[in-house]
């Protein structure tokens, strides 16, 4: 199975690694795992701002969740130079925007899980997770989620 030949069927173009918000790097490697930092959120090149259970449905943040599962693998494409080399997704980490009474965190995680899933196969995508709900995220994002994954 070829990774790129997954991504293309899906009509998926990977984009560039985003520049850091703040002090930190988008990822490292040690020894044969990277560790993605969180990426937010993006509709149209601009962030998806909004709070899930106010003014953002569980539908809307599961296509936020697969649109930055989207820059993750672009991410990881500039940190391994091939997802091919992919071995696993270990973990993903989903933080949600959301009210005090929005319990759906898991159900907006999967438009990321779900991808990941269908990109890199059962064998390699199928990973851990934790999805928190929180009171806000930078810049109002409504999701951001940060990945682990072993390379061989």
């Amino acid at each position: 199975m070829n990774i790129y030949d997954n991504l293309k069927s899906l009509h998926i173009e990977l984009p560039p690694v985003a520049v850091p918000a703040a002090a930190y790097v988008p990822f490292v490697q040690t020894g044969n795992l990277v560790f993605l930092s969180g990426h937010i959120a993006k509709k149209d090149g601009k962030v998806w701002a909004g709070q899930l259970g106010k003014d953002i449905s569980t539908a809307e943040g599961q296509q936020a969740a697969r649109a930055v599962a989207i820059d993750l693998m672009g991410t990881l494409h500039a940190a391994v130079g091939d997802l091919n080399k992919v071995k696993r997704i270990v973990k993903v980490m989903s933080l949600v925007n959301s009210t005090g009474d929005f319990t759906e965190q898991h159900l907006v995680t999967n438009g990321c899980s779900e991808l990941l899933g269908q990109v890199f196969g059962p064998q390699v995508g199928a990973h851990a997770r934790s999805a928190f709900g929180v009171a806000q995220i930078p810049m109002g994002a409504c999701v951001e989620i940060e990945l682990i994954a072993e390379i061989g």
